[in-house]
């Protein structure tokens, strides 16, 4: 890579994590929420079979039929980056918790065909990744192009017992302010009082 797109590179990352970053109650701007969106198409499958066996295929040229509304996005995005706190506050139940609460009120909208339901995965996917380091983001053609990093596991991040509670408790918060998940897994009532 030469000097020129690896400093475009660093600056379109550090760009990315001072969005994310900030308070969890901060918007994005829809500018940042389209640009994460097109990130996370680049990463759809053609093709995604879930637990249940069925194939879902996807049609790579019909964009727009997959793509959700701004606002739905923009959601995705805030929780996804509760779930990359929490990964990198190694909190995975958490992180598990707040991404089933994520699919289950998808689902219960019955608003989505199977494909959105897809591509919204992937979008929170996409947030975690870019924000863990598992992601990075190549210019190629006067483009960013997102590249999966598998070679390498991301720098350890370190987080502080006072993080990994306010990680606990807004992901607790949102969890149950949701559908009913699974009981056994998702026990927030000690934790979130530590």
């Amino acid at each position: 890579m030469n000097r020129k797109a690896g400093l475009g590179l660093v600056g379109g990352i550090a760009c990315v994590v001072a969005v994310l970053f900030p308070a969890y109650a901060q918007e994005l701007s829809e500018k940042s929420v389209r640009t994460f969106m097109n990130y996370a198409w680049q990463l759809v499958p053609s093709q995604f079979t879930p637990p249940n066996g069925d194939t879902i295929m996807i049609d790579k040229t019909k964009k727009d039929a997959v793509m959700v509304p701004i606002d739905v996005a923009r959601e995705v995005i805030r929780v996804g980056r509760l779930s990359a706190h929490a990964q990198i506050c190694d909190l995975k139940e958490e992180q598990i918790c707040n991404y089933q609460s994520l699919m289950r009120r998808e689902v219960n909208k019955k608003s989505w065909s199977e494909q959105q339901l897809v591509y919204i995965s992937q979008l929170h996917l996409t947030t975690v990744m870019l924000l863990t380091g598992k992601i990075k983001l190549v210019e190629k053609d006067g483009d960013k192009e997102v590249v999966v990093e598998e070679s390498k596991a991301p720098a350890a991040a370190t987080c502080t017992e006072e993080q990994k509670a306010k990680v606990t408790e807004v992901i607790a918060t949102y969890v149950k302010a949701g559908p009913d998940l699974n009981a056994d897994i998702c026990k927030f009532d000690n934790a979130a009082k530590k």
